[in-house]
């Protein structure tokens, strides 16, 4: 691969490595990057990049230093002040949608820069999780973000929070001076993204979309009442796992 100046690039494996890293620290690797090293069958003296998730902690240029039947010891070089995040953090709160869409939706929604992800239990959504099952997904979806960060270039990991319904989420979260919300909605009136939130602008952003079949009539007027603006990406419907990411798309503009 080549950048824009033709000069040659080497891809450089990246691991999600979540401890606290420093100049010349020498450590084993958690086991799941261990395993992943293993994979990839890399060799003492190979060069990787780490990144331990924390906000605008960068990224560490290291050195594999000793292969093992169940470890690998790598020294850390040099770090890399390098962050690739949305000017303006956007938290997405997305209903669940139906079997492995809601992994798309986690992975892309990770490359595309979400700041985190809320499950929304919305009273449409297929799919309902309670309890230990809805524990062991969002402990899926959330691997599912590191591993878009460590394919995409993302230092930090997007937060996902458990699932909640709208309902529960409105009353958890006030509406704060800084922050600008937009719900996207097939209503008559909804303005274009853009015209109601500027990517360019200063605070957080909440972006809520429904899951298949949309919001019901009551989550939305209850969304309205809390300050979300309805908001439009244009003439087509989309489906409930791309509307979302083309939102995301479309505030990293710029």
């Amino acid at each position: 691969m080549k950048d824009k100046r033709g000069t040659l690039l080497f891809y450089m494996p990246r691991f999600h490595c979540p401890l606290p890293l420093a100049a010349g620290a020498q450590f084993d690797l958690p086991a799941g990057a261990a395993r992943h090293v293993q994979v990839l069958r890399l060799q003492p003296g190979d060069a990787i990049t780490l990144f331990n998730g924390a906000a605008a902690h960068g990224q560490w240029q290291a050195q594999i230093v000793e292969m093992g039947r169940s470890h690998v010891q790598v020294r850390l070089v040099a770090h890399e002040a390098l962050e690739c995040e949305h000017r303006r953090p956007v938290h997405l709160l997305a209903g669940i949608t139906a079997n492995e869409r809601m992994d798309w939706l986690v992975e892309k929604a990770t490359e595309l820069g979400a700041a985190s992800l809320t499950p929304l239990l919305a009273e449409r959504s297929v799919l309902k999780l309670k309890g230990e099952r809805g524990e062991k997904k969002r402990d899926h979806w959330q691997a599912v973000a590191v591993a878009a960060c460590e394919q995409c270039g993302r230092n930090q990991v997007p937060v996902i929070h458990p699932a909640v319904t709208l309902a529960q989420w409105l009353a958890d979260h006030p509406q704060t001076s800084s922050e600008s919300r937009a719900v996207l909605s097939l209503a008559p009136g909804s303005q274009p993204l853009l015209h109601a939130i500027s990517a360019e602008g200063a605070g957080p952003v909440v972006l809520l979309s429904g899951p298949e079949g949309g919001l019901s009539p009551q989550e939305e007027a209850a969304a309205l009442a809390a300050g979300f603006a309805p908001i439009t990406l244009g003439p087509r419907v989309l489906r409930a796992e791309t509307a979302p990411l083309a939102a995301l798309a479309l505030l990293d503009q710029g």
